[in-house]
């Protein structure tokens, strides 16, 4: 009797996914345990294990929406065989290839087998499995292989295409045009919906304001340098600027709290903690994880967690719980070379502040004028829960911090 495969429930406010990626073929014997398939919510990519070993049938194609409970497929327990080794799969392939193309279609462990949506782009372009070179498991098509091989079509229809005759009266007074201009279209993922509704939202919901800073980086830059190798080898982690900008934020937080707040239907709701999400651009779009409890970690601590969560976000693993919450975010532009931004706030929350890049910039210090490395920085903020002088006081404190470390030592 065949075992019925769901979307199991990944989440109290999640209520459909996107079926992105089946790992393993249709008819394939899979293992207990074994991955199935990537979904993917409006927060993270979970990977569905078979629950029991068996012969798998697909009943949804990758790309499809789904609610948490819908079938997507089943298992035949004890029927079938273990999917065929790449030597077995090559001499069938071989065999296969002098067939007519009326032949059915290969196996699943064929080299060339393109995905339900490869093959959806291959016959919308007239591409067969012989014009596509598979990178996939096993020499399979992807995606991304057919839309590559597309352009490649593309380009050589282009290059065949014979010249216009010369002596054509109206070719003559308006000359072709170089270059491609062709146009593709692509679903847009779970993640990068939710990215748009949540900033649409937030630009239309709130009473955004935004209020710059600049920052001399000089001391910050050379207490760095003096201290970096003694911290790698004790703490075995780089000591980057992240760390210190979320330490000043922290401590800036608890003096000011309306900037560490949120709205709540008609009442405010002050935060004790420093949850501080820490924006991060992967390739699936960008994310927030959460630095918890901040204010009490040490600068060490605090790098280790950035890393922890940035290697995660870029590998997809990030948990709900890692990406929910948060009182406050922090974004860095400057590593994308951002001079200047305003920021748009991480809703519910009432502020986010903005780095930016280091320029060496002309500098008055006690009148007399030296170059030093500067940063500009920008405060994005609720103006319903945080008036201008919070603003101001909160953005001038964080200047203060990261002018003067020792102050975050000192407490003053």
């Amino acid at each position: 009797m065949s075992i019925e495969i769901k979307i199991p429930s990944i989440g109290e406010s999640i209520t459909e996914v996107t079926l992105t990626t089946w790992l393993k073929e249709d008819g394939e014997f899979v293992e207990e345990g074994d991955i199935l398939c990537e979904i993917e919510s409006d927060k993270a990519t979970v990977e569905l294990p078979a629950e029991e070993s068996g012969v798998l049938t697909r009943s949804v194609d990758e790309g499809t929406d789904l609610e948490i409970g819908a079938v997507i497929g089943s298992l035949a327990p004890g029927e079938g065989a273990p999917a065929p080794k790449k030597e077995e799969a090559s001499e069938e392939s071989s065999s296969e290839s002098s067939s007519s193309e009326s032949a059915p279609a290969p196996s699943s462990g064929d080299k060339n087998y393109p995905s339900p949506a490869a093959r959806k782009i291959m016959d919308e372009k007239g591409l067969s499995a012989g014009d596509v070179q598979g990178t996939g498991k096993d020499g399979r098509i992807t995606k991304a292989d057919a839309m590559g091989a597309q352009k490649s079509a593309s380009s050589s229809k282009t290059a065949t295409t014979p010249e216009p005759k010369k002596d054509a009266i109206i070719e003559a007074q308006s000359p072709s045009v170089g270059g491609e201009r062709g146009t593709r279209r692509e679903k847009m993922t779970r993640l990068r919906k939710t990215i748009a509704s949540r900033l649409t939202e937030a630009k239309n919901s709130t009473a955004m304001l935004t209020t710059f800073n600049e920052i001399d980086m000089h001391w910050i830059m050379e207490l760095r340098k003096k201290y970096k190798e003694q911290f790698k080898e004790k703490h075995d982690i780089g000591l980057g600027f992240m760390s210190f900008f979320t330490k000043a934020c922290a401590i800036a937080l608890s003096e000011v709290p309306g900037v560490n707040a949120m709205i709540d239907g008609d009442e405010i709701v002050y935060h004790d903690y420093a949850d501080i999400g820490i924006a991060v651009s992967t390739p699936k779009g960008l994310v927030v994880p959460n630095v918890r409890n901040a204010e009490s970690l040490s600068l060490a601590q605090i790098e280790k967690e950035i890393k922890r969560l940035a290697l995660k976000g870029r590998d997809g693993k990030l948990t709900l719980d890692e990406m929910s919450g948060g009182t406050f975010t922090i974004t860095n532009g400057g590593v994308f070379g951002s001079m200047l931004s305003t920021p748009i706030i991480n809703i519910p929350q009432s502020g986010i502040l903005g780095m930016h890049n280091i320029v060496e910039r002309p500098v008055a210090i006690n009148g007399q004028v030296v170059v030093h490395p500067v940063m500009y920085t920008a405060l994005s903020y609720d103006h319903r829960i945080v008036d201008g002088k919070e603003s101001v006081t909160f953005l001038y404190r964080v200047k203060e911090l990261i002018e003067d470390p020792a102050r975050m030592l000192l407490d003053v």
